[in-house]
């Protein structure tokens, strides 16, 4: 079979900054022309941070080394020419000594791989059990239209793609098990967790091109504890173990599982890998203070005393909640305190100290984008993929900063307005003899509101962004806002109220049980075990009137203009343009 070396192979698919449509190159290449590429495309989303951290990240790492300190990483970031001479020349070195590390097919030592990893009855399985989105096992995405028994023949480029996101993602439970792995018990291993990555809410930072975006990645570590990557510590043999992470670049190129792949070569002569080996792998334990693309969530300890502190977890996102609704732990700062809710990425923890010295400018275009992997039945299978990008301000990670609170206000201010809907719907249900929507079952109304919302605040942080540091600005923008998100508010709050049925005009008593209210309603109790009635014209007062303590700035210009207009002083309320002031373009 002949070699596949992801060094000169054209396995990855980059986006020119000048338009047009991707092109396929290998490692060596699209590092040295890294300024002119925007973005790594692929396949699927979450095979993005596993090319960076499996591949791309270590390698920059390794053969020109992390920044040494703020001062280095600013000048490296904002260097228009990308890589200079001499770390060109470093990387070009550090290839072609490690070239044959890179061959995906090699018969002694492959890429990230086990060679002759194998079960004790020879057995492998189909390259499906790389793939996220194919039917495997008792992994059977919804709509799959295929079954585990349909051959899936894999390009060389595509199996190396999957190859990395089995080790950061890949399911938990059972693995096969193979000869050489002596914690094997009945041909298995059983509790394997899944890929470390499976395990966090990615955040990654991304620039302009894919030179900043692989800057922007790269901690400020001190060179000691760099560590080396996979490709340094091989030939991997079967075994495996619980172990801490030798190192950020041993941590970016975790083994998390044995995996051989089998190639054939198709009727044209070209390879292809339809069936793999996949088995157990090294368990991370306990996850690394090192990791970088992550934010940390605070939760009370385990044991309680007065000397126990909060445990620094990492925190997940959140399925189906768009990134902008976690911006209270992305805009949060290092160890707020010791029992502090959140705690952000250290990588944007870089991005603002580098904003802080000037070392960026304030407009920068910083992309955030949000990784993560729903698990379902024991972590045994896949149910959902959560990806996000959201433009994100320099200046909003400053705490102090007014850019800052705006954002936090923003995605609270959508929060309330949607319970404030939901509120609304709760009322209108039960003034009708309803019950309310549970909060975990079907979709309420406030879910709709907030998905039209979405576009707006996205809109939002890109003027944010624009404004800078001019207040005058962002005080206009705040109004624009809370004008268009009032209208929308009112625009969701008017369909339930049109919707609702003719008995809502009078409403319903709900008493507290053994006692009856005027609809003969009991068994049901009001706040505070008191009977309270439900009818329409009291659920809309009451909407409006939250409405209003939400939004007040928008309330208070309201109020401001109807007084100018009724002294015959003032025209109808017409905000300055200002960033997001055009939202509903």
């Amino acid at each position: 079979m002949p070699g596949y070396n992801l060094v000169d192979e054209p396995w990855l698919a980059v986006r020119p900054v000048v338009g047009g449509p991707p092109m396929k190159l290998g490692i060596a290449e699209a590092l040295a022309r890294a300024h002119e590429l925007e973005c790594l495309v692929v396949e699927f989303s979450t095979q993005l941070p596993a090319v960076l951290r499996q591949v791309l990240l270590p390698v920059v790492a390794h053969a020109t080394g992390t920044p040494r300190d703020f001062a280095e990483k600013g000048e490296r970031l904002t260097r228009k020419g990308g890589f200079t001479k001499a770390e060109l020349g470093s990387l070009r070195i550090y290839l072609d000594k490690h070239y044959a590390k890179f061959d995906l097919f090699d018969p002694v030592d492959p890429f990230a791989q086990v060679a002759g990893l194998r079960t004790a009855k020879d057995e492998t399985k189909g390259s499906a059990a790389l793939v996220a989105t194919a039917a495997s096992g008792n992994n059977v995405p919804l709509f799959a239209n295929r079954s585990d028994a349909d051959p899936l023949d894999l390009t060389p480029a595509q199996a190396a793609h999957w190859l990395l996101h089995a080790h950061c993602w890949d399911t938990a439970a059972i693995k096969t098990g193979v000869v050489g792995d002596d914690q094997v018990k009945a041909g298995k291993t059983t509790g394997n967790p899944t890929g470390p990555l499976g395990q966090l809410g990615v955040v990654v930072p991304t620039g302009r091109t894919l030179y900043e975006t692989l800057l922007l990645n790269l901690p400020v570590t001190p060179p000691e504890v760099l560590g080396v990557p996979q490709w340094m510590r091989g030939p991997h043999e079967p075994a495996w173990k619980p172990r801490k992470a030798e190192g950020l670049l041993d941590l970016w190129t975790w083994q998390a599982r044995r995996i051989r792949l089998i190639p054939h070569q198709d009727e044209t002569g070209r390879p292809r890998v339809a069936r793999v080996v996949v088995s157990a792998g090294d368990r991370l334990t306990p996850m690394s203070e090192q990791e970088p693309h992550t934010a940390w969530a605070f939760t009370a300890p385990a044991k309680k005393s007065a000397a126990a502190l909060p445990e620094r977890r990492p925190r997940r996102h959140t399925q189906g909640k768009a990134a902008w609704r976690g911006l209270d732990a992305l805009l949060a700062p290092t160890r707020q305190s010791s029992d502090g809710a959140f705690e952000t990425s250290v990588l944007l923890d870089e991005v603002s100290a580098l904003r802080e010295d000037g070392r960026l400018p304030a407009d920068y275009p910083l992309q955030v984008e949000t990784f993560g992997m729903v698990y379902g039945t024991q972590s045994a299978i896949v149910e959902d993929v959560i990806h996000d990008a959201i433009p994100l301000p320099l200046l909003a990670l400053h705490q102090d900063s007014e850019a800052h609170q705006l954002l936090l206000d923003v995605a609270e201010q959508a929060e309330q307005l949607a319970k404030a809907v939901n509120n609304l719907s709760a009322d209108l249900r039960r003034a009708a003899g309803a019950d309310p929507i549970p909060w975990d079952k079907g979709q309420r109304p406030g879910d709709l509101l907030l998905h039209t919302l979405d576009p707006l605040v996205r809109r939002l942080l890109a003027g944010v962004r624009d404004a800078g540091a001019d207040d005058d600005v962002l005080e206009r923008g705040r109004l624009a806002w809370e004008e268009v998100a009032h209208h929308r508010a009112r625009d969701a709050a008017n369909e339930l109220l049109l919707a609702a049925p003719a008995t809502t005009f009078t409403g319903r008593t709900v008493t507290p049980a053994g006692t009856s209210g005027k609809s003969g309603t009991s068994g049901k109790s009001g706040k505070s075990g008191k009977s309270q009635t439900y009818k329409l014209g009291t659920a809309g007062a009451n909407f409006r009137h939250r409405l209003d303590e939400i939004l007040p700035r928008y309330a208070d210009a309201v109020r401001e203009a109807a007084a100018a207009r009724a002294a015959g002083t003032g025209p109808a309320l017409e905000p300055d343009p200002a960033p997001g002031a055009d939202l509903d373009d």
